[in-house]
């Protein structure tokens, strides 16, 4: 049977005619790659732990502000910043986050400026967020 097509393809009965060096991979490819993989794959991994640890920051940060928001809300509303409760803790709904309460007068006297800052902690770090609002004097 004749074979027909590009005569440089090896054709079925031809595979014992290749020679031993033109079979696989020398000696210096292979090392070049394992040499490349080792350098790129504890840079990948260390990428992936950073965005990991990033998005566990992301994730805790919205939760702080959320809980911020509602803490500034509740003390401005029942009027608690008054009484002179300035810190807490979430307790077993929000472990790991506490609040300071601040207040301080405005530019114009007529007002203060109430700020609720949210802490809490990533890999031993610890991160925080501050909500502000102004509160008029006469609603002392």
């Amino acid at each position: 049977m004749r074979a027909t097509g590009n005569p440089s393809r090896c054709q079925s009965g031809d595979r014992g005619s290749r020679r031993p060096w033109e079979a696989g991979f020398t000696f210096a490819e292979v090392l070049a790659t394992m040499m490349f993989v080792a350098i790129v794959i504890p840079v990948c991994l260390h990428g992936i732990a950073l965005a990991g640890k990033a998005e566990t920051i992301a994730t805790r940060k919205l939760n702080a502000v959320m809980l911020a928001e509602k803490t500034l809300n509740e003390l401005v509303v029942t009027q608690q910043w008054q009484s002179g409760i300035n810190q807490g803790e979430y307790g077993a709904e929000w472990p790991g986050y506490r609040w300071t309460a601040n207040q301080t007068v405005w530019t114009d006297s007529s007002m203060r400026l109430l700020t609720v800052t949210v802490f809490f902690e990533v890999q031993g770090r610890v991160y925080d967020v501050h909500v502000s609002t102004l509160i008029q004097e006469s609603s002392i």
